[in-house]
């Protein structure tokens, strides 16, 4: 008896911050265990191991709970940085343990810069992520793909804010 393989689920989006270069996003974004800083849905993210900006490096993230008096409602992962580039401006991690059904959950992400080449100026940039995983149990694909193109507006609507006000 073979056992049926689903094929692997794939997600991309992307989002542009209008005005921030992306000399200036790609270091929020590189600083891989403060990613509750720019991503609203984490109470929490912090390095668990290994050495600050190198692969190998693990960070701790969670959500608040969704009722303030049930703990057990918090949602939490624990992602392994793979590669990261500052040259090309992208990173890539895994999950390694949560407690919300992702296995083989690979994801990258990239920042872009968007030029107009006819007058030689930079008009913003663009944040790009994408995964690949295994089926969620409980979840559609069409899940995975509202939770990324919900999620990347956040994380860039507040790293612009942060950008535009300290300029």
């Amino acid at each position: 008896m073979q056992e049926q393989t689903q094929p692997k689920w794939e997600g991309r989006t992307s989002t542009d911050l209008k005005g921030p270069a992306a000399e200036q996003v790609w270091p929020l974004l590189a600083d891989f265990c403060n990613l509750h800083k720019w991503f609203p849905k984490l109470e929490t993210s912090y390095q668990v191991g290994g050495i600050l900006g190198q692969p190998g490096l693990i960070r701790y993230c969670a959500t608040p709970p969704a009722d303030p008096d049930d703990q057990t409602t918090i949602k939490w992962v624990k992602e392994k940085l793979l590669m990261i580039d500052p040259i090309k401006r992208r990173l890539s991690y895994e999950i390694l343990e949560n407690n919300m059904g992702f296995h083989s959950y690979v994801g990258t992400m990239q920042v872009v810069p968007i030029n107009d080449i006819h007058h030689d100026v930079v008009l913003g940039c663009k944040i790009e992520w994408w995964v690949v995983c295994d089926p969620v149990d409980g979840w559609r694909l069409e899940n995975l793909l509202d939770f990324l193109e919900s999620s990347l507006p956040l994380v860039a609507k507040t790293m612009e804010h942060a950008l535009l006000s300290t300029s």
